[in-house]
């Protein structure tokens, strides 16, 4: 790598870090925050989707934003804005001003995401391009997965809201980082579709409001079949506005490249899984078990040091030998571990028998596949749809977990106990190996000159 490229990787995996981590971090939080601003399981779905929500619409729309206005000064705002939204997360009085907050934060993480993956991709190229983008899979997952650690630390010793604050550190680093970075900027044109990001953030808000609440109300209730409908209506709406615009913010003709959309829903399938899996776990542990919210990050620590280990390293491999191979073990491996992880007691679970097999058998799965996962979605398209590319990628693995944990009520129940963590590592083992059996049929190695 040039040194250009070396700090244009940094700035990517530390703007894609912070975004990462705050996804991550709030699960172990989400006990003490009930537990001091009431609200209870609804409001502990609404702390994490009310994120995914605005995160899942709007990162299109912000792909876009970043091929219009530039990549670069994209990232800036976002990093600016999730920075004010952290310390707005961080003094809430209430759980309605936290979701509220909650919110602000996923318009700012949507900002994040696709620019930092599309300056790699417009800076690295061929195996090196591969290569970029495991280092970058390996330091985002690490964030995604070691999120518990650091949000149980906090929590044990200070307080929750210190899990929010702490953002503003990395953000100032990456802001400093990016000063060798001006006139290196990107931009490609276009315009940006208003009404599609209207529809699509109606849409998925109103159709995850009511597999929120219809735990408490029931279907039949007015308050959850009201917003279904309009929900619904609004992404049919989407679906026919982004076919009939000039200027889509989703490019349906961008589904045309095979590896593409395949990828796609792979990723749909294992993200949704890596969203809901790992969150029923911690709170299973803190809730259930017993464990302090320290401990229960520590519990989830292991996948994270197999992936420092591992991820570039089958990154590497994807980019010599194609990555359906990794794609198709990967998932399965990881779904082993999930249902490896039923050996955990009803009310006492020890580590070292129950819980750690399946967590090191979930991080081999994992560095085995988002690394190849990424590379094969981002490497069949042009540098030039690399913004658009990457939020549509983001977009759907977000929307995956916005609704796997939208479901958590309707898997697990009203309350946690041992038969709803059963049924909940069933379901998330079953997302994976279907998401490898895609990415087995589907997806093609490319050809090498």
């Amino acid at each position: 790598m040039t040194t250009l490229q070396r700090r244009v990787l940094l700035v990517a995996i530390l703007a894609s870090f912070v975004a990462f981590l705050d996804g991550s971090v709030i699960n172990v939080a989400l006990p003490a925050i009930s537990r001091e601003l009431g609200g209870g399981l609804p409001l502990q779905q609404w702390v994490v989707d009310a994120y995914l929500v605005t995160l899942g619409a709007l990162i299109l729309v912000a792909g876009s934003l970043s091929d219009v206005f530039g990549r670069q000064r994209v990232l800036r705002v976002g990093l600016v804005w999730f920075g004010l939204a952290s310390l707005l997360c961080a003094v809430a009085p209430t759980g309605v001003f936290l979701v509220a907050a909650r919110a602000l934060q996923g318009v700012a993480g949507a900002l994040l995401v696709p620019s930092s993956l599309a300056i790699i991709i417009s800076s690295f190229s061929g195996a090196a391009q591969a290569k970029a983008i495991g280092q970058w899979t390996a330091w985002t997952g690490v964030a995604f997965v070691a999120g518990p650690l650091v949000g149980g630390v906090f929590v044990d010793t200070l307080s929750w809201r210190y899990v929010f604050a702490i953002n503003v550190v990395p953000i100032v680093a990456t802001l400093w980082l990016m000063r060798g970075l001006r006139g290196q900027d990107v931009r490609t044109g276009g315009r940006i579709d208003y009404l599609g990001a209207i529809l699509g953030a109606v849409g998925l808000g109103g159709a995850v409001f009511a597999l929120i609440e219809q735990g408490q109300y029931g279907w039949a209730a007015p308050r959850v079949w009201i917003p279904l409908v309009i929900g619904l209506a609004s992404l049919v709406a989407f679906v026919i506005v982004e076919n009939r615009s000039a200027a889509p913010m989703l490019p349906f003709v961008i589904f045309r490249v095979h590896n593409f959309w395949v990828g796609n829903v792979a990723t749909f399938l294992v993200y949704g899984a890596l969203a809901f899996g790992p969150l029923i776990v911690t709170l299973y542990l803190q809730q259930v078990a017993g464990y302090p919210a320290t401990a229960a990050g520590l519990a989830l620590i292991p996948p994270t040091l197999v992936m420092l280990l591992l991820s570039s390293y089958f990154g590497g491999l994807a980019g010599r030998h194609g990555p359906r191979l990794f794609m198709a073990l990967g998932p399965v491996v990881a779904a082993c571990g999930f249902l490896t992880m039923m050996l955990m007691g009803r009310e006492n679970v020890v580590y070292w028998t129950e819980l750690l097999p399946g967590v090191l058998l979930f991080g081999l799965g994992l560095s085995m596949t988002v690394a190849p996962l990424t590379s094969a979605i981002l490497g069949s398209i042009s540098a030039a749809q690399a913004g658009i590319g990457s939020a549509t990628n983001n977009a759907i693995s977000r929307v995956a977990g916005l609704i796997t944990v939208a479901c958590a009520g309707v898997i697990v129940g009203e309350h946690l106990d041992h038969d709803g963590l059963v049924r909940a590592l069933i379901a998330t083992a079953a997302l994976m190996v279907i998401g490898g059996l895609v990415s087995a049929i589907g997806i093609r190695n490319p050809r090498h000159e």
